[in-house]
């Protein structure tokens, strides 16, 4: 038997390729998938199943993709109406791969179609080895219980508590988990940066494990996430199954006056995945700066499915690494990028745009100077831990439809964490009209590192 993680930064998402002998499972694989045809090559193994734990909300799933290459079966929920895939399974239905047995376990709480999947070796032992647990329980977490609004908040939680201390804590303490996600995702609070975990561990340490019923609902409901606009798109891909990469155009190299002639079309955006400090010097008027490592999950607040989108690059190899980004997230409009990059646009004469850049003690002097007003574009959830007096909170996904509350008779400073998500903000505001705006170059870090009063 053999196990293989794969990971996908940024999302934090972690799926699974289980081999025994010549057969293999895919748990919850994402949709650039041909690394499960490569696992299942090295190890002279045939995918057998392709398990789902639930219709995933953050990313779009490659169940489809990777049937249209192996001919695996597909394996879900019953509790849902899917339309695509071969297998609806019921609780403790049961699968052979191998000579493993793998069982499905229906487990409600983060969606009420989610199961978790308990491995098996039935001719050494009928205990249980590991179990892949979706997005029920993490290292150090569980799921989030409030996909299907606020009312149904406190029922999605004690269903959550039910499947954990019902179904998968009698497994026996021994027991391996491997969850869907790890720390950063979305889809729980605080998750373990842990790649796995054990069920004793976790009912020795996770916090959510040492709550009884009414505890574990109330904070379940306190914890503040928010739901980014693009689980929509991806709960319609995963329902109804994605159109298949195998059909898309790959994004073009394009020279200046073809990268030109592309982004003055109608619904069509210009994408720069830069570095801040690269894009405040000098940009393409009206792009939007995602830098390279928010590619993975920041298109999702401030794209449209409708737009058509060219990029700038710091190298041109970025275009894999941001087209496997883009498509995970359901973004399949990719036309090109601009070859051989800013350098050659600027050397054609072609009109640039640039942000002002501040240090953190420069943006104190400003403020005290009342010569600009301030911007802290990050969650909710950050502002409760601190932020400087006086300043406007807006969440950079929601920028773009606030921007006309923002005061017009000062200069503008964006500020986040680290100056990253300032550069979307700054770069929204831009392309708002805005003239004079500044992003923040080490954020609130550098602010409180300086010892810098806030507010709470």
């Amino acid at each position: 038997m053999k196990l293989k993680i794969i990971k996908s930064e940024g999302i934090a998402h972690s799926s699974y390729f289980l081999s025994d002998g010549e057969e293999a499972v895919v748990v919850d694989p994402r949709r650039d998938c041909q690394i499960y045809t490569r696992l299942a090559q090295k190890e002279c193994a045939k995918i057998r199943y392709i398990l789902e734990t639930h219709r995933n909300e953050d990313y779009v799933i490659g169940s489809f993709e990777l049937q249209n290459i192996t001919d695996a079966e597909i394996c879900h929920s019953n509790a849902l109406p899917f339309k695509y895939g071969d297998h609806n399974l019921s609780d403790g239905e049961t699968l052979s791969v191998g000579n493993l047995t793998i069982k499905a376990l229906h487990t409600p709480g983060h969606t009420n179609e989610s199961l978790c999947y308990v491995v098996h070796r039935p001719e050494q032992s009928s205990e249980a080895l590991m179990v892949f647990t979706g997005d029920t329980l993490f290292a150090g977490s569980v799921g989030r219980t409030d996909l299907y609004g606020k009312e149904a908040h406190p029922t999605q939680a004690e269903k959550l508590y039910t499947s954990i201390h019902e179904k998968l804590l009698p497994l026996g303490n021994h027991v391996i988990i491997y969850p869907a996600h790890g720390a950063g995702s979305v889809c729980g609070h605080d998750i373990s940066d842990q790649e796995f975990s054990t069920l004793g561990y976790e009912n020795k340490t996770n916090p959510f494990l040492q709550l009884d019923t009414e505890a574990f609902v109330k904070r379940a409901m306190n914890e503040e996430m928010m739901v980014p606009p693009y689980f929509r798109k991806m709960e319609d891909y995963n329902l109804n199954g994605p159109p298949l990469l195998r059909g898309l155009p790959p994004p073009e190299p394009l020279n200046v006056s073809e990268f030109e002639q592309e982004m003055r079309q109608p619904d069509t955006v210009v994408v720069d995945t830069r570095m801040p400090y690269a894009f405040a010097g000098a940009f393409i008027p009206g792009a939007l700066s995602i830098w390279l490592g928010g590619t993975s999950a920041h298109p999702g607040w401030i794209l449209d499915y409708n737009q058509k989108i060219v990029f700038v690059h710091e190298r041109k190899s970025d275009m894999n690494t941001v087209a496997a980004h883009f498509w995970r997230l359901g973004f399949d409009n990719l036309l090109g990028f601009l070859c051989p990059g800013i350098g050659e646009w600027h050397d054609t004469g072609k009109p640039i745009s640039h942000v002002g850049t501040l240090s953190a003690s420069e943006l104190k002097e400003r403020l005290e100077e009342n010569l600009l007003s301030v911007v802290d574009v990050r969650e909710p959830r950050e502002w409760k831990e601190g932020y400087i007096e006086g300043a406007e909170r807006i969440f950079f996904g929601h920028l773009a439809g606030k921007a006309g509350s923002l005061p017009g008779d000062k200069p503008v400073a964006v500020i986040c964490s680290v100056g990253q998500r300032a550069s979307i903000a700054a770069s929204i505001l831009k392309k708002e009209g805005f003239h004079e705006v500044y992003n923040v170059l080490g954020g609130m870090t550098a602010w409180t590192n300086l010892g810098y009063p806030t507010v709470k």
